[in-house]
């Protein structure tokens, strides 16, 4: 179920205080729910041995929101210097960061060394001669190829751009210690928003079974295994949500099955994001104009760039309107932004309570990959972010961008190079 009622008794009641403090459009994000979904992971995972996860920064990189994972002895996976830096800033180090390389150069890797370092996940094989100084601790990437099907929003993994080919494998860490490495780890990631928990089962039977190829070709042991994140949300009313019970249970038995096997087990770790903070946050809007013509369209002061899913996926994004949650929905609505781009729609044709210029409506489940994917296509400008403590109180955690943002960096030093003319 989109927006926990929770998330909605406490929001929707101050809805049109915050508008009327703050003005609109605003993402805001629930500390109560974030946590109480953080400390039942980790419930539900304590029975597997060296279990943590590795907050996905990409899905909500504010330092307010990764503050609060670090409190909960979260890591972080990062996948950009960014990233990196941010975590960087509320205080992880060394081990606490996963940096998963991707078409990675050389500075990114000098970055990554410093301040301690970090896990370094390394994307392909070609990339462990590029490394400058090669860690003690190292950790692939792999795609299955045709040994897996993807989903739609990570794709085939065939056709992704991720990874070691499963031919690679053994290679790679042969490789890997001849450059000196002495610890190493394993990382997959061929879902996104799944909601069928069998497939994450099955991920980690394959990494656990890779990890068994591993020692028997090279007697490498391997630290831990990352089965990667893609735990999905219901972002539709009628949708079941991930059975992360059972999902918890059998993994835990797959690690003891390997235990008792082997008589010793990796770490396990994983990288949620979406499923961390997806449900817990949603975009508040306002409803500007209204236009009737070949479809009846609501105008709202928000658009594309503060959330794209639905026009990059199709995705559905739950939708209620601030006083009228009992109303009944009769009108047939698209609920578009101001960017000129037709497909610039947080709804299509969706079932709706009647909509009045003023009414305050609330997207849903834009706690991940929202505010995070905004950009500045027309010159409009990414909103504010704010968080609803768990005392009530709400905090400005991220201010709007401005006009002097947006032309700052067209400010700066005259740069005219002359290259030399080639004779023909």
């Amino acid at each position: 179920m989109p927006m926990s009622q929770s998330f909605k008794d406490r929001l929707f009641p101050i809805a049109e205080q915050l508008v009327e403090h703050y003005g609109s459009p605003f993402h805001i994000y629930d500390e109560v729910g974030i946590r109480e979904t953080g400390e039942n992971l980790k419930k539900l995972f304590s029975g597997v041995k060296g279990f943590r996860e590795y907050y996905a920064v990409k899905a909500l990189p504010n330092p307010e929101i990764l503050k609060l994972m670090f409190d909960m002895g979260f890591g972080f996976d990062c996948s950009s210097i960014g990233e990196l830096q941010l975590s960087r800033q509320v205080g992880a180090r060394g081990e606490q960061i996963m940096f998963t390389s991707n078409n990675t150069d050389q500075t990114e890797f000098k970055i990554a060394a410093e301040e301690g370092g970090c896990v370094l996940n390394l994307d392909d094989i070609s990339l462990i001669e590029k490394v400058p100084e090669f860690p003690e601790l190292i950790c692939f990437r792999y795609n299955p190829g045709p040994r897996r099907t993807g989903n739609v929003i990570i794709g085939n993994p065939v056709e992704a751009k991720y990874g070691l080919s499963h031919e690679q494998v053994v290679d790679a860490y042969r490789l890997a210690q001849q450059r000196g490495a002495k610890r190493f780890g394993l990382h997959t990631m061929v879902a996104s928003n799944e909601l069928d928990y069998s497939y994450m089962v099955e991920t980690t039977r394959m990494v656990l079974e890779i990890s068994e190829l591993i020692e028997s070709e090279l007697g490498i042991k391997l630290e831990f295994v990352n089965i990667g994140g893609g735990f999905g949300i219901p972002y539709e009313p009628e949708q079941a949500p991930l059975d992360i019970d059972a999902l918890a249970n059998e993994i835990e038995s797959l690690f003891n099955a390997f235990q008792k096997k082997h008589q010793y087990v990796p770490r396990m770790y994983m990288e949620s994001g979406r499923f961390m903070t997806g449900p817990h946050g949603c975009l508040v809007t306002s409803a500007i104009n209204h236009k009737d013509i070949y479809r009846k369209y609501i105008g709202v002061d928000a658009c594309m760039s503060a959330l794209m899913r639905p026009a990059l996926y199709g995705a559905y994004h739950h939708i209620d309107v601030i006083g009228k949650e009992d109303a009944p929905k009769d009108q047939v609505y698209d609920v578009a932004g101001s960017l000129c781009e037709n497909n610039d729609k947080f709804a299509t044709q969706r079932k709706l309570p009647k909509i009045d210029e003023g009414d305050i409506l609330v997207i849903h489940d834009t706690g991940a990959h929202g505010h995070a994917m905004g950009f500045q296509y027309n010159a409009k400008l990414r909103p504010k972010e704010l968080l609803l403590r768990a005392d009530g109180s709400v905090e400005l955690i991220r201010r709007e961008e401005t006009l002097d943002d947006y032309f700052a960096t067209l400010t700066f030093a005259e740069d005219r190079f002359a290259p030399d003319q080639v004779e023909s």
